[in-house]
C-alpha cells in the first residue's frame, strides 16, 4: 500500500468524525389501523427531535394477530450461520438474542413495505426454533421481492438495559441489504424521515493522479435523513452526507447505487461489486471506512431499529442503571469486546472481503475497540466483593480480544487494517495502538506537527524531521515500521488543503449551529488575509504553501493519504464540519480539476510520479545514517534549536542516485550551501516558490534548460537561493565540466 486517497462512494461526491447530534424520541399515541387479507396491521409514529431543532416522525409497522398464510414450508432450521442464508432450496434464518422471551419472523413484500404493512409473521417456538441463545427457522417457498425483519418480546426495563417492544419490526444485524426508500435524500411516506426498514431475503438468482488505493467514506446502510431539518442559512435541508451513523453493517448503502431498491437491493450489491472490480482493473485497491464504535440508535432516548430491540445489553456498553456509555460522542458505544459482538464484527469484515472483495478497512474511532465490554452481571455491577482484579466497563485493554481476533484471522490475512487511534472519551493511542504487526494508524501527530512547522511555528524542527522519517519515535520501539504511519495533512473532517492556507478560523455558519460545531484548533494560517478574496501576493503565497504541504507528504516515509479534491484546491469556504451538506460545499468539482490552469493538479501528479520512481521513498524500514544525512544552512550541520525553521536532508536512492530536500519555513529568504559531491553537481527539480510549470522542472517543460541555466552561477558555487516559505528537491547528476 503506497498511496491512499480518501473519497466517498458511488455517485455522491467527495467528503471523508461523526457529527455530535443526538436523537431524542418521545412517543405519541398516533395509531393507524389497516385491514387486509393478511390480518390487522397498525402503525405507530415516533417524533424524533434533532439537537438542531428539526423534528421528524419515525414510523414502524405493527402486526396485530395476523392470519398466517400457507405460502411457506416451515421447519426448525439451524443456529448457524447468522442472518438469512440460502440452504437446501430454501432460506435459513438465525439471529442471536439471549434475553428475549419470544421471537417472530416477519416477511414483508416490497409493495407492502411502502405501505408499512407486514405481509406475514411466523412465530418461533422456543423449544423447536431456539438453540442456546440463537433463534432460528428454515423456510421454503417463493421469496421473490420478499423482505424480512423480526419482532422480539421481553422485558422493557431501561434501568437494567432491556428495551424489548413487541410493537416494532427490527432489522436483522446480519441483513445483507437494507431496504427503505429508493432515492438518496428522499423522504418516506408522509415525509417520514425514518420509514420502516427491512432486510433482503436472499435468492439463488483514480489512476491519472497516481493513486493506487481509495478509502471510501462509510457506505454501509445509514439514514441520510437522520438530521433532516430546514437550514435557513442556505435555504435547503440538512442531510447526513458523511454517513458516520450505521444502521446495518452488512448492507451497502442502497441509495448510493443507481439501481436503488430494484430487485430488493441485489442490483445495488452487484453495483458495489462492480465498483470494486473496476478499481482493481486499474490497479487501485478499495478500503472501506467502517464505524463499529456506535450505531444510529443513539442513547436511551433514541430509536429501536435493530440492535437495541434485539438485545440491547449485549450490543451496547451500559452503565449499572442502564445508561449508555458515550465514548463515541454520538450517544452510545458499541460493546465491541463482548464475545457475541466481536464475532459479529469479524463475520461482517469477512463478508466484505470474501463477497465484496474489498482490500481493507479504516476503523473510525478505533480506540473504542480496545475498551473492555460491559460485564452486565448483577454481582459485578452492584459492587459485591469478588476475588481478583475487576476490569470495569470501558477500561483500555493492553490485549483487546477483538483486535487479537482480527489480527490473526486467516480470512483477513493480508487485508489492510487501519486505525483511527483515538475516541471521543479522551483515549488517544497514536503510536500505542496494539498493532500485532499488521495494523496501520491515521497519524494525527504527523498532521499537527507538519501543519505547524510549514506555517513557521518555532520549536518543531526535530519533530518535523521525525515525521519525514516515518515517525520512528512513535513506532520503532514497539517493533513498528514506517507503513504503520498513514500520513495526512487533511481529511474529511477539518479544513481542506486550500482552506488550511486561507482561513485562520472556522466559518461553519452554514451548518445552522451558530458556528459552535467543528474543531476550533486547526493549526491553519491564512497567509495574511482571511478569506478567498485577497491580494495577488497573498494568493501566490497560499499556492506555495499548498505545494509545500504536498511535497512534504510525498517525501515522508510511511503511507501518504490525500483528501479528494485537494489536488485541484477544493474549498468549503472555511467550513471544517460539512457533515450535513448534500450540495456544492462537498461535491467534487470536475470542472476545476479539468481546467487548463490547474497547475496544482499538475504539481500533485508529478510529485506522486516522482515518489513512485524513487526507491528510497516508501521504505520498508526506517532510514539510517547510511542512507540519510541531515543538513542545515551548511552541509552536515542541522539546526535543531527552538528557533530553527529550516530542515534539509540528503537521501541515497538506487534509482535517482542522491536526492537533496530542504524546507525553509521562515519569513526570511536564505542562501544555502549544498553538500559537495566531487564529479557531480546538483540540479534543480522542484522549487515551490516558482510559478507553474517551473515549480516542477519535468522534461516536458518548455525552456527547461534555460530555467536550469539561470541557477548555474549559484550551483557552480554549490549554493542555492531559497525564498521564504518554500521547499526544494535537487537531484545529483554527473558534472560534465569536472
Amino acid at each position: 500500500m503506497d498511496l491512499i486517497r480518501c473519497t466517498s462512494c458511488f455517485q455522491h461526491s467527495p467528503t471523508l468524525i461523526a457529527p455530535t447530534f443526538r436523537h431524542q424520541t418521545t412517543r405519541k399515541p398516533n395509531l393507524t389501523t389497516i385491514s387486509n387479507n393478511h390480518g390487522t396491521v397498525s402503525t405507530t409514529r415516533m417524533v424524533v427531535k434533532a439537537r438542531g431543532g428539526g423534528a421528524a416522525e419515525a414510523e414502524t409497522a405493527l402486526v396485530d394477530k395476523p392470519k398466517v398464510l400457507k405460502r411457506f414450508q416451515v421447519s426448525e432450521g439451524h443456529p448457524a450461520p447468522f442472518g438469512a442464508t440460502i440452504q437446501d432450496c430454501g432460506v435459513n434464518f438465525a439471529i442471536y438474542s439471549a434475553n428475549a422471551t419470544s421471537a417472530t419472523l416477519c416477511l414483508i413484500a416490497l409493495s407492502d413495505l411502502q405501505q408499512n404493512r407486514a405481509t406475514e409473521q411466523i412465530p418461533l417456538d422456543p423449544l423447536a426454533n431456539k438453540t442456546g441463545d440463537v433463534w432460528h427457522v428454515f423456510l421454503k417457498g417463493n421469496f421473490k421481492d420478499m423482505l424480512y425483519g423480526y419482532i422480539f418480546d421481553g422485558e422493557f426495563s431501561p434501568e437494567i438495559g432491556h428495551y424489548y417492544d413487541s410493537s416494532r419490526i427490527l432489522l436483522d444485524p446480519y441483513a445483507k441489504a437494507v431496504i427503505s426508500r429508493g432515492e438518496f435524500g428522499a423522504l418516506g411516506p408522509e415525509d417520514n424521515c425514518w420509514p420502516q426498514m427491512a432486510g433482503m431475503v436472499p435468492t439463488s438468482e483514480y489512476q491519472e493522479l497516481g493513486v493506487n488505493c481509495i478509502e471510501l467514506m462509510p457506505c454501509q446502510e445509514f439514514n441520510e435523513s437522520e438530521y433532516y431539518s430546514y437550514n435557513s442559512v442556505l435555504g435547503d435541508y440538512k442531510l447526513n452526507f458523511w454517513g458516520y451513523s450505521t444502521i446495518n453493517y452488512f448492507s451497502p448503502m442502497i441509495r448510493y447505487s443507481s439501481s436503488g431498491i430494484r430487485s430488493c437491493g441485489r442490483d445495488a450489491i452487484n453495483e458495489f461489486k462492480y465498483l470494486v472490480k473496476e478499481a482493481h482493473k486499474r490497479g487501485i485497491e478499495v478500503i472501506m471506512d467502517v464505524v463499529f464504535n456506535h450505531t444510529a440508535e443513539g442513547n436511551e432516548k433514541g430509536l429501536s431499529l435493530s440492535f437495541r430491540g434485539v438485545d440491547n445489553c449485549v450490543y451496547y456498553m451500559l452503565a449499572p442503571k442502564g445508561e449508555y456509555y458515550n465514548y463515541s460522542g454520538c450517544g452510545n458505544t458499541f460493546n465491541c469486546n463482548h464475545p457475541v459482538v466481536r464475532q459479529f464484527i469479524l463475520d461482517c469484515l469477512r463478508y466484505w472481503v470474501t463477497e465484496m472483495h474489498v482490500d481493507g478497512f479504516r476503523f473510525d474511532l478505533a480506540s473504542i475497540m480496545t475498551r473492555s465490554s460491559s460485564l452486565w452481571d448483577s454481582v459485578n455491577v452492584y459492587g459485591d466483593p469478588l476475588e481478583g482484579d475487576l476490569i470495569t466497563t470501558g477500561t483500555p485493554l493492553s490485549n483487546p480480544p477483538l483486535i487479537d481476533m482480527m489480527s490473526d484471522d486467516p480470512v483477513l490475512h493480508g487485508v489492510k487494517l487501519i486505525a483511527e487511534a483515538w475516541d471521543a472519551g479522551g483515549l488517544y493511542q497514536v503510536g500505542r495502538f496494539p498493532h500485532w504487526g499488521v495494523w496501520s494508524e491515521w497519524n494525527g501527530k504527523y498532521r499537527d506537527i507538519v501543519r505547524q512547522f510549514i506555517k513557521g511555528t518555532d520549536g518543531l524542527s526535530g519533530a518535523f524531521a521525525e515525521c519525514l522519517c516515518g515517525s520512528p519515535n512513535l513506532y520503532q520501539e514497539g517493533g513498528g515500521k514506517p507503513w504503520n504511519s498513514v500520513n495526512f495533512i487533511c481529511a474529511h473532517d477539518g479544513f481542506t488543503l486550500a482552506d488550511l492556507v486561507t482561513y485562520n478560523n472556522k466559518h461553519n455558519l452554514a451548518n445552522g449551529e451558530d458556528n459552535n460545531d467543528g474543531e476550533s484548533h486547526n493549526y491553519s494560517w491564512n497567509c495574511g488575509h482571511e478569506g478567498e478574496f485577497a491580494s495577488i501576493s497573498v494568493k501566490k503565497l497560499r499556492k506555495r504553501q499548498m505545494r509545500n504541504f504536498f511535497l512534504c507528504l510525498m517525501v515522508s516515509q510511511g503511507v501518504p493519504m490525500i483528501h479528494m479534491g485537494d489536488e485541484y484546491g477544493h474549498t468549503k469556504g472555511g467550513n471544517n464540519n460539512t457533515y450535513c451538506h448534500d450540495n456544492y460545499i462537498n461535491y467534487f468539482r470536475w470542472d476545476k480539476k479539468e481546467e487548463s490552469s490547474s497547475d496544482l493538479f499538475r504539481f500533485f501528479h508529478l510529485m506522486t510520479k516522482f515518489r513512485r520512481e524513487c526507491q528510497s521513498l516508501g521504505l520498508n524500514d526506517f532510514p539510517t545514517a547510511e542512507r540519510l544525512q541531515w543538513h542545515g544552512h551548511t552541509p552536515g550541520k542541522p539546526d535543531w534549536s527552538d528557533t530553527s525553521r529550516f530542515v534539509a536532508f540528503t537521501l541515497i536512492d538506487s534509482v535517482k542516485g542522491e536526492i537533496y530536500v530542504a524546507f525553509n519555513t521562515s519569513h526570511l529568504p536564505v542562501t544555502i550551501t549544498l553538500p559537495e559531491r566531487p564529479g557531480y553537481r546538483w540540479e534543480p527539480l522542484v522549487d515551490t516558490s516558482k510559478p507553474a510549470p517551473f515549480d516542477f522542472l519535468s522534461n516536458e517543460v518548455p525552456e527547461r534548460e534555460l530555467a536550469i541555466k539561470q541557477y548555474a552561477h549559484f550551483l557552480d558555487a554549490n549554493l542555492y537561493p531559497m525564498l521564504s516559505y518554500s521547499s526544494i528537491v535537487l537531484l545529483l547528476s554527473p558534472d560534465e565540466n569536472a
